[in-house]
């Protein structure tokens, strides 16, 4: 594959709207000490610097910390506009296998497109290809450039180059300090794993990875690479739980018991049975580089874009979307580290073969709804507890706490449920309400983590670069959603394979249902393998 400088073009539109200067934090960056402590000498000076300085907090193209941008669907065109309103970061490449914005989906027909034209400063810009939705790398690259030509026309920079193929953009973007990855779920792990093997920076979408081992393979490279900086976004959007684990220690709700957490995801559709309709591939969709390390099969759109999350081989289901932003916290508070059992219930599905009911035998895709119980063990003081995840609607039971002042549980939210009492919470552990039997209800005002404006993402962002230049690791890392990256799969094991699993953290190893350990790797193409890729 060779790299690309695509052209858009742009057809006037109706609306005109003000440009948006979007700005970033100001500071200046030594890139000589970043380099002396990066772990290698592949961090190395990518854009020319130009001659003359340019005022108060001018950051030199020679200081930027150089990124290439991997995905460029729907979300990740979202995110890549706070990415450059930072300063400190220069997008020197960007890559997918679409090329075009043709058939994406998004939660607003033209949300996206909009906000481009406000950050790029072009109130008639168009994103061509179906002329609705953003995506594929050549908005991508346009988007970029024409940012930084009309925000950074001094900095005298490079055009950003385009890929279909991240292998390619690593082996010839030899200069490069960090990548984004905001790509399908089950790309996730292989991009991690080869950016660390070159000494890469990593920022990334959640989940970790699709497969649980593919995930330990990520954090245990992690580890080793103590220079370079990895960090999972969901971190940024935490909530806290400062306020519940006061309450749980003082002995308020007694011997902490269960943990109750719920999502009305999934708010995408997903398939009970595999795609039938024969399509073509969209013109510019290079459908094997999609697939990447999973089996070869007929392209459909019902596995691409906004979908992929509902299938097995491609995404990581309700919890792994959405999970990282209310469970991190979690985690780390009450010290989860390995369930022992994981207990699937689901929905199902019938179809009717001619006048007789048929039961479809689904493990390909995610239910429509379904819980999990995790039963952990106990860690020093904390006694065993059991984690328990909702989905598709379905919630706990409704407490007598609620029932008797007449109120319903919430579509998302969190219970902890002790021996004395519970405490009820929003979603992101946000103002959570103390329900004790010897005490009227107790409320505690606490914001949720969720609030990620655009001011909030680009600070995070420029913590992201100091912490790269500075070689030093911050919280959020790879290593620190170890507990959750485990949950997240074996959730996904439990639910394709319909039984109550027993899991052995030392092996690594399903004990009980051997069949199922199938579900913590996969088969991986010829050119995919995570050893050599």
């Amino acid at each position: 594959m060779k790299k690309e400088t695509p052209n858009v073009n742009n057809k006037p539109g109706s609306e005109e709207k003000e440009a948006l200067a979007a700005t970033g934090t100001k500071s200046h960056i030594d890139r000589r000490e970043f380099i002396k402590t990066a772990a290698t000498g592949a961090l190395a000076l990518t854009i020319v610097p130009r001659h003359v300085l340019g005022g108060t907090g001018y950051i030199a193209p020679s200081d930027k910390l150089t990124l290439a941008y991997v995905g460029c669907g729907t979300q990740g065109m979202r995110e890549i506009l706070p990415l450059l309103a930072v300063p400190s970061i220069q997008i020197v490449a960007v890559c997918d296998p679409n090329q075009y914005a043709v058939g994406y989906r998004d939660w607003s027909k033209y949300g996206i497109r909009d906000e481009v034209r406000k950050a790029i400063g072009k109130p008639d810009w168009n994103p061509g290809g179906d002329n609705t939705v953003v995506g594929g790398r050549e908005n991508g690259k346009n988007i970029v450039d024409t940012f930084y030509s009309n925000n950074r026309g001094v900095d005298n920079f490079k055009a950003c180059t385009a890929y279909a193929d991240y292998r390619e953009l690593l082996e010839k973007e030899k200069d490069l300090d960090a990548v984004k990855i905001i790509t399908p779920d089950h790309l996730h792990g292989l991009f991690a794993i080869a950016a660390l093997k070159r000494n890469k920076h990593v920022l990334m979408q959640k989940p970790v990875s699709n497969r649980l081992l593919e995930g330990k393979a990520v954090i245990e490279l992690a580890r080793q690479k103590s220079n370079i900086v990895t960090h999972l976004i969901p971190w940024d959007s935490n909530g806290k739980m400062d306020q519940v684990m006061e309450w749980i220690n003082s002995g308020k709700i007694g011997k902490l018991k269960e943990v109750h957490n719920w999502t009305n995801r999934p708010v995408w559709p997903q398939f009970p049975t595999l795609p039938t309709e024969t399509v073509a591939v969209p013109d510019g969709l290079n459908w094997d580089l999609w697939l990447g390390p999973e089996a070869d099969r007929t392209y459909s759109p019902e596995y691409t874009n906004m979908f992929f999350r509902g299938w097995y081989d491609f995404g990581g289901g309700s919890m792994a979307d959405m999970g990282h932003y209310s469970l991190w916290t979690v985690f780390n508070a009450l010290q989860l580290t390995s369930p022992e059992i994981i207990e699937p219930n689901l929905s199902h599905f019938v179809t009717m073969n001619d006048v007789t009911p048929n039961s479809v035998r689904n493990n390909f895709s995610f239910p429509m709804a379904s819980t999990v119980r995790f039963k952990y063990p106990a860690n020093g003081d904390r006694p065993p507890v059991d984690l328990c995840w909702y989905d598709g609607g379905m919630r706990p039971p409704l407490p007598d706490e609620l029932r008797d002042i007449n109120e319903e549980l919430p579509a998302e939210g969190f219970m902890f449920v002790g021996e004395k009492g519970k405490i009820l919470a929003g979603f992101y552990v946000q103002n959570p309400r103390l329900f004790s039997k010897k005490k009227k209800e107790v409320k505690a005002d606490i914001p949720g983590g969720q609030a990620y404006g655009h001011d909030k993402m680009i600070n995070a962002l420029q913590l992201f670069a100091d912490s790269c230049k500075a070689g030093k690791q911050y919280p959020g890392s790879f290593i620190e959603a170890e507990a959750l990256t485990e949950a997240v799969n074996l959730y996904a094991a439990s639910l394709r394979s319909g039984h109550l699993l027993k899991y052995d953290a030392t092996s690594r190893q399903i004990t009980n249902v051997p069949d199922a350990n199938k579900y913590l790797t996969r088969d991986y193409r010829t050119g995919w393998d995570p050893k050599t890729i």
